[in-house]
């Protein structure tokens, strides 16, 4: 028998009248030396319960690779800590996440396969998603409340009503998790909308919703929806998500904790979404396209109560006293800001060129040669999925049969940003988000060498395009003519070794190139990194992805988490796509992550 089960109007956890007071705190977003003091904050702001999703695609990064559950991916470590907490867990395994996460969650060696339908009782997805789940539910069982764990509830797919209506597909899944032992109570989740509750709820699981505001109104349209059982508000949204070239998202604490208050009041659960939202680390952020493509930043910090990195905001305070009216609050002031490294400067003066076309030497070559995957000769150039790395870069290289002024046409677009080198020369750009696929090149000579570095920017976490290939997408031409053979490559999403950089001998940056600088740390604290002198890229310290860096903002800074540094020596990387106006970077003891609207 479950531990929480449902009455006409509420909740009772081993019989005893129970509300969820719950806020969204996702493990894979946070350094797992940090997730106790998220946890603990989380219960001294007055949650019950934390939720989290889990994302397939990391968990199981092949067809055939074995459940990954170490470092920031294990789950079970994060459960026994809650439970230690003192509090219960929602669990949100999908399949399909959305989260704003890198395809929300499907693998894309899933959803690459042609013709497969995600989220579907397409044979092929489902065949998938049983196997994932064999591997996946056995170490969770025993963090179930069944056997004395913390979680209480698991979550049938998610916001599916926005997607599709395919019963059939829901009821395959509520039985996967069934038939693999969970016992605990079922819920769906879908917008607070009578057409997307109907198409993504089912018979006898717990249909909670999902709104930031028209508390009354979204209540009251669960309620029509399901005449009597709990009120549930299982995504409350007290903000928002950033794009790249877009505003800084904030909403009003005092506004958001008046809804809170507001949906407390009318007896119902709640799960804050999110209440520590955390970082998209290296390349895991999604997209979103709707009219344009548009990829999600690094920061996740959803202008949550407790910051991106971890401390307190006006939201905890403002919805600590809301939760205070209506649940026990823990005893004691809420927790302090955490300590901040003191501010200094970082100096890159070593480099390891990507292009092997613009090595300066044999011995640069060779070591930009090093960094690429091995190359794969096509007629037509290959999707990413296609040449053994779906995330990160590809390299893709042809020659242009004459020399002049001429346009090349991509004619099945780009995945996401194509960067166009002739004879090593910067050529331009292509974006897919202003469905750019001609270009304007010179050529210098016959035989000059074209080179396509292509970045997967993300990859499309809501709606009908989830799946999207990345990469060059169809053949490509020059003046009309195709070209090739190709040759196609991967990059593999990691910093190089320390032996793979030289002097720079510059005083500016070229790229793309990884750049390499030391710096020294006393004690271990947070810290940003600001790089003001540069353009677009990645950057590492001591070998961890902190994420994307682009000058277009709106975010500023990169959050670096304390347990990433040491005391000593530490190693600064930047893959650098562009150039920079100068080799140093800045640790600043603030964050930025854009102008507030005014």
């Amino acid at each position: 028998m479950p531990a929480l089960t449902t009455t006409a109007d509420g909740f009772l956890l081993r019989g005893e009248p129970f509300r969820i007071i719950s806020g969204a705190l996702h493990y894979f977003r946070v350094h797992p030396d940090q997730w106790a003091d998220r946890l603990r904050k989380a219960r001294l702001m007055g949650l019950n319960t934390v939720e989290t999703y889990i994302p397939w695609n990391l968990h199981q990064p092949g067809p055939a690779a074995p459940l990954d559950l170490d470092g920031i991916l294990d789950l079970p470590r994060f459960l026994r800590l809650a439970a230690a907490g003192g509090l219960h867990v929602l669990l949100r395994p999908g399949p399909y996440i959305c989260a704003e996460w890198d395809g929300g969650g499907l693998p894309a060696w899933l959803t690459a396969d042609d013709g497969i339908r995600p989220r579907s009782t397409d044979p092929r997805f489902t065949a998938a998603v049983d196997a994932y789940l064999d591997l996946l539910l056995p170490p969770l069982l025993p963090h179930m409340a069944e056997a004395g764990g913390p979680v209480i509830a698991v979550q049938v797919e998610n916001e599916y009503g926005a997607y599709g209506d395919e019963r059939a597909y829901l009821e395959h899944l509520e039985k996967a998790l069934r038939g693999r032992g969970v016992r605990e109570l079922l819920f769906t989740c879908d917008q607070a909308d009578p057409r997307h509750l109907a198409a993504g709820a089912l018979p006898g699981v717990l249909a909670a919703g999902t709104f930031g505001g028209g508390v009354e109104r979204a209540l009251a349209r669960m309620r029509e929806h399901r005449a009597e059982g709990p009120l549930m508000c299982a995504e409350f949204w007290i903000g928002w998500f950033d794009h790249w070239g877009g505003p800084h998202h904030v909403r009003d604490a005092a506004d958001a904790a008046d809804d809170l208050d507001r949906l407390l009041s009318a007896g119902a659960s709640v799960n804050i979404y999110m209440f520590h939202g955390g970082t998209n680390f290296g390349l895991t952020n999604g997209a979103n396209h709707d009219h344009a493509y548009a990829a999600t930043v690094t920061s996740y910090d959803y202008d949550a109560p407790l910051t991106e990195h971890g401390d307190p905001g006006p939201k905890y305070h403002a919805f600590r006293e809301v939760i205070a009216r209506h649940a026990p609050v823990p005893d004691g002031p809420p927790p302090e800001p955490a300590a901040k490294l003191a501010p200094r400067d970082v100096v890159l003066d070593r480099w390891a060129p990507l292009l092997p076309g613009t090595a300066p030497d044999a011995a640069s070559a060779a070591a930009a040669e090093a960094l690429l995957g091995p190359p794969v000769a096509e007629g037509d150039p290959l999707p990413m999925d296609r040449l053994g790395s779906p995330v990160g870069f590809a390299l893709y290289r042809a020659e242009l049969p004459a020399a002049g002024d001429g346009v090349l046409r991509f004619s099945g677009g780009v995945g996401d940003r194509a960067q166009v080198f002739v004879d090593g020369a910067p050529a331009g750009v292509l974006e897919r988000e202003r469905a750019e696929d001609a270009l304007t090149v010179r050529v210098p000579r016959a035989g000059a060498a074209l080179d396509v570095l292509v970045e997967n920017l993300g990859g499309t976490n809501y709606g009908p395009r989830i799946g999207d290939r990345k990469g060059l997408l169809g053949p490509v031409s020059f003046e009309g003519a195709p070209l090739g053979p190709w040759t196609c490559r991967s990059l593999p999403p990691d910093a190089p070794e320390a032996s793979a950089f030289v002097p720079t001998g510059r005083t500016t940056g070229v790229g793309p190139a990884f750049h390499r600088g030391t710096f020294e740390v006393e004690a271990p604290a947070d810290a940003f990194l600001a790089l003001p002198a540069w353009t677009k890229g990645l950057a590492w310290i001591n070998g961890f992805a902190l994420g994307r860096y682009w000058r277009r903002g709106p975010q500023r800074t990169l959050y670096v988490p304390g347990p990433v540094l040491r005391t000593g020596a530490n190693d600064l990387v930047l893959l650098e796509l562009h150039g920079s106006a100068g080799l140093t970077a800045r640790l600043t003891d603030t964050p930025d992550l854009g102008p507030e609207p005014h």
